[in-house]
């Protein structure tokens, strides 16, 4: 079967949504969802690499990557539409039952997938992804939480740091072994999106939106007792955002989950492609056949 990758867009709700997808359409299907500041350019080299058995789909998010980007006031950003958006794509294209991987703000696009229709979910997949409070690292988080709290121009001075060339690079490197395997283009990429005018008052308006992922955890968890959903944590251990004890937490409801701790950090992708393809191709043939 073919591996090559197509780059397409569809209009949801209005919008344009940019998506890469590759394998066969009669196969199962494997739905991306990436993280903070990137798109789905952080999949570009897992795609070819597991579309031999899957039909898989990388969508970029509204104001991300490819995807249109409407400012905050033709848009309200909150992860509640960026889901909507999501589940509007995936019925445009047909795809009624999934497995997900979600990385960062790809997991609680997932996890509301997830709790708002449980029986299409067929596996999880979560790389530095939290679904509970645990692995939150303090020193990144607590400026979020009082920006969210409070929005004050002396609270959002501290996260607009979170916008700049210094720490989109920092979520690459930090914790990787080796950064050589890191290619400058992944950060580079991100930050000239990050850049563009008008893009900081959207990534702001998540940031404040960011509690009501961490409220969703108790429904969230509940989904996990009740469905006992396959669940694999690849998960960079080195990760200075969300901590390996994120990765543990999932066995609380869900004991049967996997999970791998590696010698990376937040975008484990870039340096472990072929140990967390690995680990996918191997899960997913045992839970979803």
């Amino acid at each position: 079967m073919s591996s090559v990758v197509h780059h397409r867009t569809a209009t949801v709700n209005g919008m344009d949504v940019f998506y890469r997808e590759a394998g066969d359409p009669r196969s199962p299907a494997l739905v991306l969802l990436h993280g903070f500041p990137t798109s789905s350019h952080m999949f570009r080299n897992l795609i070819p690499a597991l579309a031999d058995t899957y039909r898989v789909i990388a969508p970029d998010m509204i104001g991300f990557g490819q995807s249109a980007m409407p400012t905050v006031d033709e848009f309200d950003y909150t992860f509640d539409t960026l889901t909507d958006v999501t589940a509007g794509l995936l019925e445009q294209l047909g795809v009624d039952r999934f497995a997900v991987y979600a990385q960062d703000y790809g997991a609680p696009i997932a996890w509301r997938l997830a709790t708002r229709s449980p029986q299409r979910i067929t596996a999880i997949i979560t790389q530095n992804g939290n679904g509970y409070t645990d692995g939150f690292v303090k020193a990144f988080w607590d400026g979020l939480f009082a920006y969210a709290e409070n929005p004050t121009p002396e609270n959002e001075a501290p996260l607009r740091g979170a916008l700049t060339l210094e720490l989109t690079r920092w979520q690459y490197l930090n914790g990787v072994t080796d950064p050589s395997l890191v290619s400058p283009d992944s950060w580079t990429l991100d930050q000239a999106l990050l850049d563009r005018p008008g893009n900081d008052a959207i990534q702001l308006a998540l940031f404040r939106n960011y509690p009501t992922n961490v409220a969703l955890y108790p429904q969230l968890q509940q989904y996990f007792r009740d469905s006992q959903v396959p669940l694999l944590a690849v998960w960079g251990a080195n990760d200075e955002i969300f901590g390996p004890d994120g990765a543990r937490a999932f066995q609380r409801d869900l004991p049967d989950a996997e999970i791998h701790l590696l010698e990376s950090g937040h975008f484990a992708l870039e340096s472990h492609l072929e140990e967390i393809a690995g680990y996918i191709r191997d899960f997913l043939a045992r839970v979803t056949s």
